[in-house]
Formats: structure tokens, sequence, C-alpha cells
């Protein structure tokens, strides 16, 4: 570790002194931690011909002195200039959204089949928009100057990546846009930078194995995690890097398994500040203070999954994370960083870097662009790949103890239809695991995610992965028929739908959850037999697990209030629109309540023959739950998401408090309930709420129960 530091800051002073020049400080003498650019391609229009940028944004940070750029526009000579603004206005709208982009000069459309002509023909260009200065507190902007603009535009790199990007592959978008090659996607200078570093780690060697006295093995382990430092760079050091005007710093490219295109982007400085390649390498350095130094070492083996497993001396306890179907394309995506690698490590390591680019065709996913755009053959590819694997972790491993599968991959597919509502992905890592003779007998919800990513940032995402045990499924294991393992699927699933939201798993995640108990009464049968006399396949009685799943929320309905039944039948046909008062009153009859006496609880709003459910901002703001002469689970939750929502953790823990335990403890399975409903009907926005609550329950909980907020008999978010 203290090695890595000492060689990571003797590479940062080499490529400081070779590359300084084309990092100038700012006019007023201060480092610059990064530039802000944005692409650029020629208006369409013939009596316009400007140069348009193009950007998502002009905003440079927020907060109650927001920074933005000003495009600046010349109508006479047709040009466009930035300058770095700060309050007094919002920032004006980026050129470019979903659909098409906008000329700032002459105001016309400009369609992304135009951007892609150009983009295609190597006619896009870069504009910088501002520079973000390293400052005694955080940072601050200013406006480009020429001498950055001519700094950036006129770098050499010795050396570049001339690897072709697939023309097709999953998860990538930039090749629209005429980027084939991996060193168009990166900068003329960043090329340099990367180039130099690169250089500066192979210069390395001699010294470390002067230093070693002659251990080879000891100074390729330096090189080595010295080309890891270079590989991170590569994440922040690329032109898909983007500014977080949130955090006010760099956003880097794999913020999820993909290569999107960035239409404004960041780079970063690699000599100076919390980028450069001196601040990385001590991020790889201190990666290794949580390696043990006490347990004897790991014996790792590179080899196909599908191949025979080599004999070990005890059978292996087996504990897999494996490809989630054609989700990601993990191979394609690896080159980015493989390239820079192999360009340090190919003499140091020539097995492992024998290959220009990793090898794609023997790669356990299904990828039509593979098999000559053939879904079928990709599936079974798949499939019969996936059965291979567990059979021989079956064959390998322990009988006695359970091997674990992890799987973080929604199981249910937005576009199935309501009779198999389960994903390809599951269904064929399942079938792979019952058709090698495993029973699944549980499946436990991990966190394996910070909250901050940015895949989950305001979204359902899922917020843990699942891990499946699975044990041999003993040779006596007898037959069942559809109807037996339904009838069984209704008895034991419910309990275990209740224990999962006892745990407080999220919403989003109890699909996955419930695969564990449904699928340990399919599996633990030899086969489930049709009608018609053949086996059931994994993915009907997927659909099956789900379709119970939805029967057995349902019937907790019957557990609500009146009022509370109704606002969930409402919901679920109307969500928070009008609906026409006959419908209302007709359901109020079958649901034991009436309109008016909704009406005057809070819960709707009615006139003009129209009803509607009360939105969580026409709620009474002074509500107290011990006052309401006619309390409904329904209001309860709606006033804990706003709590949530404007005063966080705290304002709902006072209403959680006041409430009492029983009617927390029903506000909570309401709120699985409309997840569920908001899940089925698409309502993204809606099911955030009713999901976000669920999770931060926990930690109100907590607050709820040692500051005992009910005393102060305050909402602290309705002071003002």
């Amino acid at each position: 570790m203290e090695d890595m530091r000492l060689y990571g800051e003797t590479v940062r002073q080499m490529v400081v002194h070779r590359l300084a020049r084309f990092y100038p400080p700012s006019p007023t003498n201060e480092p610059v931690f990064a530039w802000i650019w944005a692409r650029s391609v020629t208006c369409g229009n013939p009596a316009c011909k400007c140069t348009v940028p193009l950007t998502r944004t002009f905003s440079l940070s927020g907060g109650d002195t927001p920074k933005w750029v000003e495009p600046v526009v010349d109508q006479k000579r047709r040009s466009i200039s930035f300058v770095v603004r700060t309050g007094g206005s919002d920032a004006p709208r980026g050129t470019v959204n979903d659909k098409q982009a906008k000329c700032l000069v002459c105001g016309r459309r400009i369609s992304f089949e135009h951007i892609r002509t150009e983009g295609l023909s190597g006619r896009l260009g870069v504009m910088m928009m501002a520079m973000v200065i390293k400052a005694a507190r955080g940072v601050r902007y200013a406006s480009p100057s020429a001498e950055h603009i001519a700094a950036a535009t006129e770098s050499v790199p010795a050396w570049m990546p001339e690897t072709d990007l697939p023309p097709r592959a999953l998860g990538f978008r930039v090749q629209l846009y005429g980027m084939t090659h991996h060193r168009e996607l990166f900068t003329q200078r960043q090329l340099l930078a990367l180039s130099t570093i690169s250089d500066c780690i192979s210069d390395m060697r001699d010294r470390i194995m002067h230093d070693a006295d002659g251990d080879a093995p000891y100074a390729d382990a330096i090189m080595t995690y010295l080309a890891c430092a270079l590989s991170r760079m590569t994440d922040y050091h690329c032109s898909l890097a983007t500014w977080n005007t949130g955090n006010e710093n760099v956003r880097c490219l794999f913020q999820r398994q993909a290569v999107p295109m960035a239409w404004d982007f960041c780079e970063a400085n690699p000599i100076e500040g919390k980028l450069s390649f001196g601040a990385i390498a001590e991020w790889v350095a201190g990666a290794l203070t949580n390696l043990p130094s006490d347990c004897p070492p790991a014996r790792v083996l590179k080899m196909d999954a599908r191949a025979e497993p080599p004999g070990f001396s005890d059978a292996p306890v087996v504990s897999t994370d494996p490809p989630y179907f054609g989700n990601i394309g993990y191979a394609d995506l690896s080159d980015f960083f493989y390239v820079w690698l192999r360009h340090i490590l190919r003499d140091i390591d020539p097995q492992t870097f024998a290959t220009l680019l990793t090898p794609k065709s023997q790669e356990l996913i299904a990828s039509p662009h593979r098999h000559n755009e053939s879904k079928d053959a990709a599936d079974h590819h798949f499939r019969s790949g996936f059965a291979r694997v567990f059979e021989n972790v079956r064959s390998a491993s322990r009988g006695d103890v359970p091997a674990t599968v992890y799987y973080a991959f929604k199981q249910q597919e937005d576009d199935a239809g309501e009779d198999e509502r389960a994903s390809t992905g599951w269904d064929s890592m399942l079938d792979g695991l019952v058709h090698a003779g495993y029973q699944i007998t549980a499946t436990w919800p991990v966190r394996t995610t910070k909250k901050a990513r940015s895949v989950a940032r305001g979204t359902n995402a899922l917020a843990s992965a699942v891990v499946i045990a699975v044990r041999q499924r003993v040779a006596s294991a007898p037959l069942a028929t559809r109807r037996e393992f339904v009838s069984a699927l209704k008895k034991e699933l419910p309990e275990a739908i209740r224990m999962l939201q006892q745990g407080n798993i999220a919403p989003v995640d109890l699909a996955q959850a419930s695969i564990g108990p449904g699928m340990a009464v399919f599996s633990r049968n030899s086969k489930v037999v049709e009608s018609d006399g053949s086996a059931m396949r994994v993915r009907t009685a997927l659909g099956i697990i789900n379709q119970v799943l939805d029967e057995a929320l349902a019937e907790q309905e019957g557990e609500f209030d009146a009022d509370t039944r109704w606002a969930l039948a409402w919901f679920g046909q109307f969500g928070m629109n009008e609906g026409p008062f006959g419908v209302a009153e007709t359901l109020s009859k079958a649901k034991n309540t009436a309109v008016n006496a909704l009406t005057e609880a809070g819960v709707v709003q009615a006139g003009a023959g129209r009803v509607k459910l009360r939105g969580r901002g026409e709620l009474p703001q002074d509500w107290d739950p011990a006052s309401d002469e006619r309390l409904s689970v329904w209001e309860c939750v709606q006033q804990l998401i706003w709590g949530l929502e404007k005063g966080g953790d705290k304002a709902a823990a006072v209403l959680v408090a006041k409430l009492g335990a029983g009617k927390s403890e029903e506000s909570r399975a309401l709120a699985y309930r409309l997840y569920s409903i908001c899940e089925r009907k698409k309502w993204a926005k809606e099911a955030l709420a009713y999901n976000s609550l669920v999770i931060a329950w926990p930690e109100i909980m907590k607050l709820a129960q040692s500051s005992k907020p009910a005393e102060t008999g305050e909402l602290p978010f309705r002071k003002e």
C-alpha cells in the first residue's frame, strides 16, 4: 500500500512535468478543476449555418445563488459565445431534449436525423462553455478564455486506442453519432493525458525492480495496481463524463452499465485536484487497506463456467452472481477499460491480454447481435449455457450446504401479459436451477447498492439484490398437479409475504423476494403437471406466483376501514383524476360508506357531478389524527407521505408517534398495496411516493420512539 502511494506520486510528478503547459491556470492564477463543454453541430438552415451548441442544460449549480451559462448570440456574425452568470435569473433551457435540438440564432428545429448524419460524417464539434476553478471553499466558475480553448484543442497524443467499438451492442448508443472507435470517446487532450500517464507507468518498472532487489513478481503487482488507477481514471476522464450541478463535481461515465450519449460533458484536470492521477492512485492504495493479511492466499482461476470444474481437495461451497440474460453486455462494456490496461500490462500478463479486445463469442448473455439478430438463437445460447453451469455446480459442490445465487433484476416485465408477468432473465436463470436438480428453499433481499447511486435517484429501481438459496432436490421428490401447486401456493405464500413486509422490504423488491417461497413450492416437486400431461414451465409458474401475490395483497384490503377500501377501489380505477359521481355513489354502497361522508372526512372532493380523491397538497395543513372524527388509513398514508416529502423523516415521525402502533402498521401495509396498483398501472411517480415511505420506515420509527415527538404537539414542516 505504501509503495503504491510512493510510485503513484512519482508518476504524478512525471506527468505534471510533461503536461503542465496543456493545463494552464485560470486568469487569476488559480488551478482549473474542470472545463464544461458542449458538442456542436452546424445548423441545417441554409440561411443560417451557424455552429449550434448541443446541451441539455446551461445550469452549473443550484442553491440559493445559482450559477449558469448565458449563451450570447451575435445575430450579425451568426455566432454564439458563453458568459458565466450568478443568480438574478433562471438558467435558459438547454438546446437539446428527447425529441430534437434548436438553433439559438435562427430558432429553427434541428432533427436528430440531421445531427446523426453530421456525426457519422465526422462533423460534430465541441464548444467550451465554462471553466470550474478550484477555490478555497468549493469551486467557482469562469467564462471560457482563448488560451484555454487553444490548450485543449491543440493537443496531439502520442498513442491512442484505435480499436473498434461494436457496431451494435447492449447499452451502446454513441455509434449513432459517429463514435465508432474507442479513441472517439475521449477528447484529444484527454487522449494526450491518458497516453502520457500510461507511458510514465511503463517507465516505472525498472525503478520498482531496482527498489525491490529484482523481485519481478512484486514489481509486476505494483505495475498492475498502477494500471488499475489509470483504468479508474478513464471513467472520469472521457468525453461522456458530465457535470453534477447538485454536488458540483464530475459525474463519471459508468453511472450504470451503458455507454449513453452525453451532449454537454465535463473534462476534469488530470494533474491537479481530486481527479488527478495521484488522487486516484490513493483510491487504489486505500482499497488495499481492507485486504486481510492473516488469511491463507486465495486460489484464483480464469475459466469457462460451462467447462468441467477442476478438481478440488474439498467440495466447494458455491456462491455466484450470474449474468442477467440480455440486460448487460459485459464484454463489450469492459473493452472501454481493457484497451488501456492492455497497453501497460500486455508484456506483464500476456495470457490475460493476448487479444486486442476481450473475447465475445462465448460470453453467457442473450445478445441477438452475436447470433445473426436471432432472438431464439440468443435465448438458446443463454439457457443451454446456464443449464450446463448449474449442472457443474451441483456435481462439484457440497450437498450439505446450500448454494447461493445473487440476482438484482426486476422480476416482472412491464410489457408482459397479465397471465405471464415474469421476466425472461428470471425465467431462464430459475429454469437452469430447476432442471439441474436444485430446489429453491429461500430468497433473501440483501442491500448491495448505495442509496445515492444514479439509477436509484428519483426512480423505483430495485433497492436490493435477491439472494436465492438452493439445495439439491431429493431423488424421491413427488409429482404435483397444477391444482395442487396453486392450492399449496395460496396456502403458503400470503404468510411469507406478511413476513417480508414485517421485515420492511421495499415494495419495489416485494415481487422479487416472493420468488423464494413461491418457487420453493414449485421446485420441491420433481415436476408440476399441467392438465394436458405436459410439464409446467418455470415461466408459467412465475406468472402464477405473481397472480397469487396480487391476490394476497388484495386480501389485505379487508383489514382496512370502509373509507380506505373505497379509496383503494377508486384509486385503482381513476387514480387521482376525476370520475363520475354515479360511479362513486355505487362504489360507496358496495364498500358500506357514502360519498358525502367521504367528503366530510376530507378524503374526496365532490361537485358538479364529479368526484376526485384529494391530492396530498390539498389535505388539511393542521391535520391532527387525535382530533380527526373519521380517521381513515388512506388519509394517514397521504399525510405521512406529505410530511416525509416536505419535512423529512422527522416530520413523518411526529405523525407516526401520534397515530400509534396500530394505525402506523396499517399505513405501512396500505403503502404496499398502493405501490402494487401504481406499478400495474405504470404510474411511476406516484409509485415512488409509496416505495419511499416504506424504505424510510425504520428511520421514521426510530425517531418516533427515541425523541417522542408527539409530546411537542408540533409538526415541524408546518411551522411556516
